[in-house]
């Protein structure tokens, strides 16, 4: 590497620390020009004893310390910013006339949004198509309400090229008749599946709306799978508030003899849950420095807990494994219990510091990973034998294949991971697999909503 080559490669790393510290909460654009420039004269004095540019960049980080330590003491002596960032960040309160004028904009376009994919959810309704007389169709579009408004507002907010726009616009339009074209066998296992299945697959065409187009980039989709895990946080603890105020609206109005049971079950509920998949993307985009904090505690919480649930669950498979513990409903609840373990892992790994050495989580996530891969590797033994037992159906098909895949994906988690913690891996090369691997999901969701219903005859 030259020297210009070098100071270029420099330049581009302290662009890349820079953008990260200036999402942790109580950093703003003063610190970070401080943070930068005494960054810059620790390695022009370590280039000076004669090391090359690329070599005093990582000595000079190593001093100025870790980003999330930088993070905690800049909230503790500007405590103040955390609240203002939660309560007047995109409302107008930045002093930047244009930027306030974008956030300003950004609301109204949320808004405007959530109220359009509520309204949505009525459309059906006007034609005769109620919940209650064709609940399938309802799971089968259930995605076709939230997602294409969510889409919109990235693509809006990304400013994505025409190209992109159009070909998300195309996928939503083709899982829309596929899913309402088929002959579906009403209750039958294909139309499960295609509910099920299709969300999946349309969340990963929001995903290119996200990135801005940008689908190619590591580092972007990395940024999906993370805003995926604080999107479901938000999503959380809205439901529970919502929860509340259902619960308290109709114990309020029903000691003075007013009925509000039909308002809430039908508008309030269902309206809601729609509207704040919108609303809590725009909070994950628009309140990032607060949740980037708690992400990594969430992930140091639950990681053990779900480690030692998974370990105590696997022995117990394995000594008590007989055909009535691989009956139908087990392997359900296996295959959930993986796909939450699957989400954990990835929301770890989009919240963990690259740069960071092992440590004991990095053990945690290995005894995670692995315990996962023996009950993923249980639950193939179940399927392949109710298979030689019964035969393919629809369901069965689709389990196979999902456990194969996730089979694929943990086991060389837990090769790379292993590598990392011998220090024979970079902890990038955790992150190259898992965004690589995002086509996957969503190729074999395209497969199980367009090509298993005609297979097996739409039953």
């Amino acid at each position: 590497m030259t020297t210009d080559d070098a100071r270029a490669y420099v330049d581009a790393q302290i662009a890349q620390w820079r953008e990260y510290v200036l999402k942790r909460t109580g950093v703003d654009a003063a610190d970070a020009d401080e943070l930068e420039s005494h960054l810059r004269d620790q390695a022009a004095d370590l280039e000076r004893t004669g090391l090359a540019p690329d070599e005093s960049f990582l000595v000079a980080v190593k001093r100025l310390g870790a980003q999330h330590e930088i993070s905690r003491e800049f909230a503790r002596v500007h405590s103040d910013r955390l609240w203002k960032q939660l309560v007047l960040s995109g409302t107008g309160a930045s002093g930047d006339p244009a930027s306030d004028a974008r956030g300003r904009a950004e609301v109204r376009w949320v808004v405007g949004l959530a109220v359009l994919a509520a309204a949505a959810l009525k459309v059906p309704a006007l034609f005769g198509v109620a919940p209650g007389s064709d609940p399938g169709f309802y799971a089968r579009n259930a995605a076709l309400f939230a997602l294409p408004a969510l889409a919109a507002y990235f693509a809006w907010k990304r400013a994505a090229p025409i190209a992109t726009i159009v070909a998300v616009a195309v996928s939503f339009v083709a899982g829309g008749v596929l899913v309402n074209a088929y002959p579906f066998v009403r209750g039958g296992q294909t139309e499960g599946l295609a509910a099920i299945h299709l969300p999946i697959a349309l969340w990963l065409v929001v995903g290119v709306a996200y990135v801005g187009g940008e689908w190619r980039s590591r580092r972007r989709r990395m940024d999906f799978i993370r805003f995926t895990g604080e999107w479901v946080v938000y999503m959380s603890l809205i439901a529970l508030g919502g929860g509340v105020l259902s619960g308290i609206t109709v114990g309020a109005f029903s000691l003075v003899d007013v009925d509000t049971f039909t308002f809430v079950g039908e508008w309030l509920l269902p309206c809601g849950a729609v509207g704040a998949a919108i609303v809590a993307a725009w909070l994950v985009e628009s309140k990032q420095g607060v949740i980037e904090n708690l992400a990594p505690v969430l992930t140091r919480i639950f990681t053990p807990l779900f480690a030692a649930m998974l370990v105590v669950l696997a022995v117990a498979f394995a000594v008590s494994w007989t055909a009535d513990a691989a009956s139908r409903d087990a392997l359900v609840v296996l295959d959930l219990v993986l796909a939450l373990v699957l989400g954990l892992v990835l929301f770890a790994i989009s919240a963990r510091e690259s740069l960071a050495p092992p440590g004991l989580f990095d053990v945690l996530q290995l005894v995670l990973v692995t315990a996962a891969l023996a009950v993923d590797v249980l639950v193939l033994a179940g399927i392949l034998g109710r298979i030689g037992e019964y035969g393919f159906t629809a369901n069965r098909t689709a389990a196979l294949g999902e456990n194969l895949i996730l089979l694929v994906n943990l086991a060389w988690a837990a090769w790379l991971a292993i590598g990392f913690l011998r220090g024979r891996r970079a902890f990038a090369a955790s992150e190259r697999w898992q965004t690589a691997y995002v086509p996957v999901y969503l190729a074999w969701a395209v497969v199980v909503v367009a090509a298993l219903p005609p297979l097996f005859t739409f039953a």
